[in-house]
């Protein structure tokens, strides 16, 4: 009896932990920022601003590069990074592991197809709300949809890393179907 109710409690703080956490919401104004990132093995500053210039951008947090959740999340965006691309967006990865790490994640959970960006000092992960309140030393896992305006069109929060990318890919969508349609 004891165990089921502890199960049951466990459950119900989970939801409440991965439900929407996520400080910016659909409207907000997405920060700006700037920080090392690797695509491929290559290291580069990525720009948000930059990214935005060129359309939409899905910005997911991510708490541990090569654990298996990340691992699985990265490789499920990589293998749907053509179907973004004909949405017009670009996706980036954030975590708050070192650039070293990030690289070697780059090339192979990530498939060398989206960059994944490092946030050592917290200042993204922060100014997102991302930060994981069980592992303030982590990011939690929130994706973001930004239009190239700066605007959240849509956010997610969830630590189960497999529906961010139909998520996501389903935001965009509707967001590329409303701004057609107001043409």
């Amino acid at each position: 009896m004891k165990r089921s109710v502890c199960v049951a409690l466990a459950l119900a703080l989970s939801g409440l932990a991965s439900s929407s956490w996520a400080a910016l919401d659909v409207g907000d104004r997405a920060p700006n920022f700037s920080v090392p990132a690797a695509l491929g093995g290559q290291v580069f500053t990525f720009s948000l601003q930059e990214s935005l210039a060129k359309g939409p951008v899905v910005l997911y947090f991510f708490p541990l590069a090569f654990s298996e959740g990340c691992s699985l999340e990265a490789h499920q965006f990589a293998e749907a990074i053509a179907q973004f691309q004909e949405l017009g967006a670009s996706v980036v990865g954030v975590s708050t592991d070192d650039i070293g790490t990030l690289s070697k994640f780059s090339t192979q959970a990530c498939q060398s197809r989206f960059p994944v960006a490092s946030d050592e000092s917290k200042k993204v992960v922060t100014s997102y709300d991302a930060v994981w309140k069980a592992r303030p030393e982590w990011a939690n896992r929130i994706s973001y949809v930004i239009a190239p305006n700066g605007s959240v069109v849509y956010n997610y929060v969830s630590l189960n890393p497999e529906r961010h990318v139909e998520k996501t890919l389903r935001a965009l969508k509707d967001w590329s179907t409303a701004k057609a349609a107001t043409k």
